[in-house]
């Protein structure tokens, strides 16, 4: 087995993350591994927007999220206070988006871990950004015209560490 199956074998969510920004290399590669990802009849209908994780409208999305749950007080915001998040969206109404923006995120957090960065795959969002404020948060994050939210990845230095998580193969697995 090659290095590829020991990075998956790795990969655990992160919650925690260091002040430490992402460096362009260290960015330009987690994008470029998005970017490498198979879609569907090669349409290549992802976008991906990075944001700060200082942005305000990381408070805002936050803010929405936790209003629609009902929350009140959060121990940490949904990404966990990581200094970048990037948000994967897509042209509105291809059937294979929602498929194709979870392959790339995966291809994205499986770089991340390889780099040595913690990383955590969001999808709590979602109803935030396909909500009431859908045109709002849209145009907040530059949207291109006619895309949607799918999927965010967190990515950072750890500041914690975590074990990969376990599993039942043969719970989980059935071969005919």
């Amino acid at each position: 087995m090659g290095s590829v199956f020991e990075v998956i074998k790795e990969r655990s969510s992160t919650r925690g993350y260091t002040e430490e920004k992402l460096s362009d290399a260290e960015l330009n590669a987690v994008i470029e591994a998005g970017l490498h990802a198979p879609t569907a009849t090669n349409r290549q209908e992802l976008h991906f927007t990075v944001v700060s994780g200082d942005n305000p409208v990381l408070a805002e999305i936050e803010a929405e999220k936790n209003l629609l749950r009902n929350l009140d007080k959060v121990e940490h915001n949904f990404y966990y206070e990581a200094p970048t998040v990037i948000l994967i969206s897509a042209e509105k109404g291809f059937r294979w988006s929602h498929v194709d923006a979870g392959i790339a995120v995966e291809n994205m957090a499986l770089a991340a871990t390889e780099l040595g960065l913690g990383n955590l795959i969001i999808g709590c969002i979602y109803d935030a950004l396909h909500g009431d404020k859908k045109d709002y948060f849209a145009k907040k994050i530059s949207l291109p015209e006619g895309y949607e939210f799918e999927i965010a990845l967190a990515v950072g230095h750890k500041a914690v560490t975590k074990e990969p998580h376990t599993y039942d193969k043969d719970k989980q697995v059935t071969i005919l």
